[in-house]
């Protein structure tokens, strides 16, 4: 039996590359720390020298002001920390509605680029150059100005059968009454949306040992859906309806989107999809011409081509940049306050003025933008690998 060599000892001497690496690592990490330490003291000693205060206490006081649109219930009398919540949560509404409407409009614009049907392939790329070229700021102040000019006002509503108005006090629309069935609705959506995942990875790997094709977008929608009924029946199926009327002033009952949020949704998505469009563009290119010759070979039609062959392959391609225009959706939707939708820069701006904490509601910005690129970036590595070719 052959002896094992003697582990190797770490020599901690000056010539050695590792132990000179890990000094260089320690002595910037302690230059990082004494960098912060110092600005922090040197602001908190400026401030304190000119009768500044600073501190964090002012979160727990009354904030004195109302917010016009408000994901959770929220009066003026609340804290700062809860208006800070509600801009937050009005945050990440308009970024993650806004990243899935951009990936599936701008999926739907890049793949139409091959289109062998000119007008198709011409709207494409016209699109493209268009909403890419006009800087982000204008087309929200575009959307918001649309909105708020061009559409009649509220006593000249346009509506829908008497279930869906708009004017420029925004789109109003019916929702159901929130009760235990819509609980147990979502609780079976989502208990479909796990069948379907499970679904997809079982009809994927039939496919790679077959070559028999399965529904993979269809079925999968057809299982969400049927959780979300079975939960809904399971809650008594109720049919109340929250019906929106017109009223003197305002829309009464319902559900609505505020123009400021039609402005910010509209804008951040039409201008992002077309950045999305060009990346799946560019991710189907890489894909080698012989991979759809191949597919064509085996009696795959074209769109089976480019969902079950193009499409996988080029996903390596498409994510990492897709990426990234998530984190610029995310961080755009800051430049809603120049058409006064209440996200978490507006609510910060007002605390600032009224307490005069400056560095603490920056601080505050700067950490809120920072946690949900992190998290958006953790996410789509994940996904990155989950999705990325594996050589057998």
């Amino acid at each position: 039996m052959a002896e094992r060599p003697p582990p190797k000892r770490r020599e901690w001497s000056w010539r050695s590359q590792a132990f000179r690496g890990l000094i260089y690592q320690i002595a910037a990490i302690g230059l990082v720390v004494f960098g912060v330490w110092y600005l922090a003291h040197n602001t908190l000693a400026n401030m304190q020298a000119r009768g500044i205060q600073s501190g964090f206490d002012f979160l727990a006081q009354s904030a004195g002001f109302d917010i016009g649109e408000t994901v959770i219930p929220y009066d003026a009398l609340d804290p700062y920390w809860k208006a800070f919540l509600v801009g937050v949560m009005n945050t990440l509404r308009v970024a993650i509605i806004g990243i899935i409407v951009a990936t599936l409009f701008g999926a739907a614009l890049g793949i139409g680029r091959f289109s062998h049907n000119a007008l198709v392939r011409g709207f494409c790329y016209g699109y493209v150059e268009l909403f890419r070229n006009i800087p982000v700021l204008l087309q929200l102040l575009m959307w918001y100005l649309t909105f708020t000019e061009l559409l009649p006002p509220l006593s000249e509503a346009l509506s829908v059968g008497g279930l869906f108005w708009l004017s420029k006090g925004g789109f109003a629309f019916p929702v159901p009454v929130w009760g235990l069935a819509q609980a147990f609705a979502g609780i079976g959506a989502i208990a479909g949306l796990v069948v379907a995942l499970f679904y997809r990875r079982w009809a994927t790997r039939q496919f790679e040992l077959t070559g028999r094709a399965r529904s993979l977008i269809l079925l999968p929608i057809g299982f969400v859906l049927a959780g979300l009924v079975l939960g809904w029946v399971a809650g008594g199926a109720p049919t109340d309806w929250s019906i929106p009327e017109r009223g003197i002033f305002t829309m009464e009952g319902g559900a609505a989107a505020t123009p400021e949020f039609m402005g910010v949704l509209f804008g951040l998505v039409f201008y992002t999809s077309a950045f999305i469009a060009e990346v799946v563009r560019a991710g189907i290119q890489s894909v080698s011409q012989g991979q759809a010759e191949a597919a064509s070979s085996i009696g795959l039609s074209k769109g089976q081509s480019m969902r079950l062959v193009i499409l996988p392959q080029a996903l390596r391609v498409i994510i990492p940049p897709i990426t990234s225009q998530y984190l610029n959706l995310t961080k755009n939707s800051s430049l809603a306050v120049a058409i006064g939708y209440p996200d978490v820069v507006s609510i910060a701006n007002t605390s600032l003025n009224q307490t005069g904490r400056a560095v603490e509601c920056i601080a505050i910005i700067m950490l809120v933008y920072l946690t949900t690129s992190l998290s958006t970036s953790a996410f789509m590595n994940w996904y990155n690998a989950r999705a990325a070719i594996r050589e057998r």
